[in-house]
């Protein structure tokens, strides 16, 4: 699969560019805030239709303007779609394919699969567990709309029964029948939920170790276990014991919204026993694991985007990656860095097909 054209109007600090790409390397060169990062974004947009970094729409949009449009041409061997996302102030998000708009977004996701590594990714290993969770819901539901409409529909029934908590608490009393009916539709959910990142991560964490020891000097043992009260106990059972709890503190405190990845060295955390190199390892080998099981599942290879990563890993990992692009295992790929130089140094040798983007305050000029 490969992005062949990439069209931005009003999209953060763009007034409007278009670029032709290449379906190997694309390099985005520019100075710090110049919008290397924003083009990621709109690539990530276009696939999963949100932006990576923000997370309201509206934080996408030129400073000044009312909307913005976000328009890609994507090849596979099966057929060219043309995608296009855009959102008004006051109006619902859209998007189009082929100039058709969906019903429902959630049909859009795992289409055009997209990995993206970045500084911020370690905030995997340092923030809580809602951080981990949403990347691998987010992981699971391009491989499985299934487990997406799964995750929707608990999310929604999730909502209910967290209004009709504070509601009892405002009103000192509560309709019971109607939480017992939710915690009814709730608790298959939920179990089917967890028993789906169970058997997700039994196959994702071998992939995640390979690709750990091939970037690491280090020969420590890593894990990612599940944490979870489910799959194995009664989640209807779970919700009744825990009901006055849920009462007193207005929220529903169990479920698979409460889960946990943990990221483990040697059987311990690697937020507190990992090196800064261990941890740029770990979730660099996370989304090295994330690609393969996508290009395996999808039968076409999503699209790499590594933003700023000559910056931020040392020569040791950098060489590494860079030999998986010259072996071709990855498809497409989209980089950003500040010194063109530097870029022409390490992409030597690796591929005819790279196009260089000079990018200067929002404007797109190709070298």
């Amino acid at each position: 699969m490969t992005l062949e054209t990439l069209h931005l109007l009003f999209f953060k600090n763009y007034d409007e560019a278009t670029l032709q790409l290449s379906p190997h390397i694309n390099c985005f060169i520019g100075d710090n805030g110049s919008g290397k990062t924003n083009l990621l974004d709109a690539i990530h947009y276009l696939s999963l239709t949100k932006s990576a970094f923000t997370t309201s729409d509206i934080q996408s949009i030129k400073q000044g303007e009312e909307f913005f449009s976000i328009r890609g041409k994507f090849s596979t061997p099966e057929a060219e779609d043309t995608v296009q996302c855009s959102f008004r102030l006051g109006q619902k998000k859209l998007v189009t394919r082929n100039k058709h708009p969906y019903e429902r977004l959630s049909d859009h996701i795992g289409r055009y699969p997209v990995v993206l590594i970045s500084p911020y990714d370690t905030d995997l290993i340092r923030q809580g567990s809602e951080e981990r969770r949403k990347y691998f819901d987010s992981l699971i539901s391009q491989l499985d709309h299934e487990y997406l409409e799964l995750l929707i529909s608990y999310a929604y029934l999730l909502r209910q029964r967290n209004s009709l908590l504070k509601l009892a608490a405002d009103r000192q009393s509560y309709d019971r029948d109607y939480l017992l009916v939710l915690d009814e539709q709730l608790a298959p959910l939920g179990k089917r939920i967890a028993q789906i990142r169970q058997v997700f991560l039994a196959d994702f964490v071998p992939v995640f170790q390979r690709h750990y020891y091939q970037l690491a000097n280090d020969r420590e043992a890593v894990n990612i276990d599940y944490k979870s009260q489910l799959p194995d106990a009664d989640f209807a059972q779970l919700l009744r014991t825990h009901e006055r709890k849920d009462l007193a503190l207005q929220r529903t405190t169990v479920g698979p919204h409460k889960d946990d990845f943990l990221f483990l060295m040697n059987e311990l955390p690697v937020k507190g026993y990992g090196s800064q190199g261990q941890q740029k390892s770990f979730v660099i080998a996370v989304k090295l694991a994330h690609f393969e099981i996508a290009a395996s599942r999808k039968k076409h290879k999503p699209l790499l985007l590594l933003d700023d990563i000559f910056d931020r890993l040392d020569e040791t990992r950098i060489t590494r990656l860079m030999q998986l692009v010259a072996n071709q295992t990855f498809g497409q790929v989209f980089l950003t860095d500040t010194h063109l130089d530097r870029t022409d140094r390490i992409l030597s040798n690796l591929s005819e097909q790279i196009l260089r983007f000079r990018i200067e305050s929002g404007k797109v000029i190709p070298l």
